[in-house]
């Protein structure tokens, strides 16, 4: 990283939880702390700044009962639409912070913490880097978008695709960091998924 362009966070944690029964993801917890909050943690321990978190279902609720101090909490009104439109409205702000990057990280990913960011924020090397997590060789979360990119993968970010498409169309020139052996990558995503989360 530099300090001429730093690599800002972007954490996604606008979604309803509708395979939970509507709770939304932010507001889940574990190891007694929000999701939301383990997740901006990690990415400002990581040393992403700013740390830009999308908000969307409940985002009141979330800003009143989530410690974010020194994180930039902005709201994705069409938050329904998609995982595409938050991340739209994420990188737009991390744009308008001057962000050489961004690593974009999920609020239902909570065995993904500050190391495994920090191993992929460390491949920046230029406003063209692109760099993910890789799990036994297999590309997952966070994902590193240079500043170039940033337009690309906003066109393309529709629906709950996000930056796959994009990512997908330029997969050689994806940096790939390996991070299983100190994270894991399991979605939360339904109600049996709450059982073994880290502790």
């Amino acid at each position: 990283m530099t300090s001429t362009a730093p690599v800002a966070g972007l954490l996604l944690a606008a979604g309803g939880g509708r395979r939970l029964g509507g709770r939304p993801k932010a507001l889940l917890t574990t190891r007694g702390r929000l999701f939301v909050e383990l997740a901006a943690g990690a990415l400002r321990a990581a040393g992403c700044d700013p740390v830009v978190v999308v908000l969307g279902a409940a985002a009141e609720r979330v800003r009143e009962r989530a410690e974010l101090t020194g994180c930039l909490p902005v709201d994705n009104p069409a938050w329904e639409s998609g995982m595409g439109s938050s991340l739209r409205v994420g990188l737009a702000a991390v744009s308008r912070a001057g962000a050489g990057a961004a690593l974009v990280a999920l609020v239902d990913q909570p065995g993904v913490g500050a190391a495994a960011m920090a191993r992929v924020a460390a491949a920046y090397r230029s406003p063209e880097s692109l760099a993910a997590a890789a799990y036994g060789g297999r590309r997952g979360h966070p994902v590193l978008i240079g500043a170039a990119h940033f337009a690309g993968v906003a066109a393309e970010a529709e629906g709950d695709a996000g930056a796959r498409d994009y990512l997908r169309a330029r997969e050689a020139l994806i940096t790939l960091v390996e991070c299983g052996d100190v994270a894991v990558p399991d979605d939360v995503d339904e109600p049996g998924d709450l059982i073994d989360l880290p502790s």
